[in-house]
């Protein structure tokens, strides 16, 4: 893992342009948009149509390589689009499509390269129309889509559900399930003894975790210069 050279004061200026960012141009592009969260290169956050609404301390990761999208492409008026709940994490390459309804629930963790879309947009014999058939999607609390995984239209995953890499859902998955496979099938459930830790427990207090944060990025970027990074960038060497 390449080393941080930033400066602490580099680093937390590189962070609140970010935020800046995020609310000058993505938050007017949103029917809905919560409290805090993190939006890592907001400017690859792809937004077409709406209506789309994301809840509160989300973590959404984007890159240039793998822009995270979020369309809404309806035939008809009324949709009620995407809705991405409260403390939901977004890795990149993430597409989500909708032309009628999906919502993602709660705490949801959607892994990089995932697919989840509510509609065919062909038809299956006439391939002329531009949507096709549709039903919307759920993801119920505490859902994790495993990376590459594709959910389908009409799909319900239940709570706490574990989507396997690459799999692709046809049908529902039932709550506290591990599904793989194309098509997804149920391997196993998880330890009903064992108690869920969901990312909206780790985030309920947000004041206190950002601070906790800020001391590691104090105390590893401790002692770096503007000097030593931008020679870690013209002439990284052996360590860097």
């Amino acid at each position: 893992m390449k080393k941080d050279h930033r400066p602490y004061w580099l680093k937390r200026c590189y962070m609140l342009f970010q935020k800046h960012y995020t609310n000058r141009y993505i938050r007017p592009q949103l029917d809905t948009m919560g409290r805090g969260g993190m939006y890592m290169k907001p400017w690859h956050l792809e937004l077409f149509g709406g209506p789309i609404r994301i809840g509160s301390y989300p973590t959404v990761i984007a890159a240039p390589d793998r822009k995270v999208r979020l369309t809404i492409w309806a035939a008809e008026a009324g949709v009620k689009g995407i809705t991405i709940g409260d403390y939901c994490l977004i890795c990149p390459g993430v597409r989500i499509l909708a032309a009628s309804e999906i919502t993602i629930g709660e705490s949801c963790m959607i892994a990089s390269g995932a697919y989840i879309t509510d509609s065919d947009w062909h038809g299956i014999y006439d391939r002329s129309l531009p949507i096709g058939k549709t039903s919307p999607v759920v993801l119920e609390e505490n859902v994790w889509v495993g990376d590459s995984a594709i959910v389908c239209k009409g799909v319900k995953i239940g709570k706490n559900s574990i989507i396997g890499a690459g799999a692709v859902v046809a049908s529902d998955i039932p709550e506290n399930a591990i599904a793989v496979g194309n098509p997804a099938r149920v391997i196993k459930y998880l330890d009903p003894e064992t108690k869920v830790r969901t990312r909206g427990e780790w985030l309920e207090n947000p004041r206190k975790l950002a601070r906790e944060f800020d001391i590691i990025d104090r105390d590893q970027l401790k002692g770096n210069s503007v000097i030593g990074w931008f020679r870690s960038l013209l002439f990284p060497r052996k360590g860097d």
